[in-house]
């Protein structure tokens, strides 16, 4: 048999042990990385202005802290569905709720109630654009440039089943002249 012309050397021959070490290296690094993130950009154009941010940003009024005008008997006003914008322009924003009673089955009416938060104080309601009592379910909300738009579903009758509407009518309400005015009243299409 015949020898090597160089004798084996230990550090040549990868074991398991190996393998395992470099793993963990590897992941200490990964790890590692994850903590250590560089800072955000803030390389300007030349000449430009730098942004204005207010020192304190408002957070919009929490529609869980407010209650509303639903008399929804043994069980709770639920928030379906909200969203927030400065729809005034007094640079604050005010939070829009879709809001029925928690009736479990069936086809509770939606109310649509616009609230804003004081300064030092607690949100409130400043305004009703859709009544429960109007018995109209909203299908399709959004607020959008200082805009509230909805599709209200409602019913002809007192003859149409109620989870069935089959009166569809698209709404939007701005600020004007100090108070929400509906601004878009398509003409409500039957089913």
């Amino acid at each position: 048999m015949q020898q090597p012309a160089v004798p084996e050397l230990a550090h040549t021959t990868t074991r398991p042990i190996h393998w395992l070490a470099t793993a963990a290296a590897l992941a200490a690094v990964v790890a590692a990385s994850g903590f250590l993130q560089p800072g955000a950009a803030t390389a300007a154009q030349p000449g430009a202005e730098a942004p204005r941010t207010t020192a304190h940003a408002v957070a919009p009024p929490d529609p869980a802290a407010v209650r509303f005008p639903l008399n929804c008997g043994p069980v709770k006003a639920v928030v379906q569905q909200k969203a927030s914008g400065d729809l005034d322009g007094d640079g604050r924003p005010e939070t829009v709720a879709v809001v029925h009673c928690d009736a479990g089955s069936g086809t509770p009416p939606d109310g649509i109630y616009v609230l804003t938060q004081p300064r030092g104080a607690g949100p409130r309601i400043v305004a009703t654009l859709v009544d429960p009592k109007d018995s109209f379910s909203v299908s399709a909300f959004a607020v959008r440039h200082a805009a509230v738009t909805a599709t209200l579903d409602g019913y002809s009758s007192d003859a149409v089943p109620r989870y069935r509407p089959d009166v569809h009518d698209k709404a939007e309400w701005q600020w004007k002249g100090g108070a929400f005015v509906r601004t878009a009243q398509a003409a409500a299409s039957s089913v």
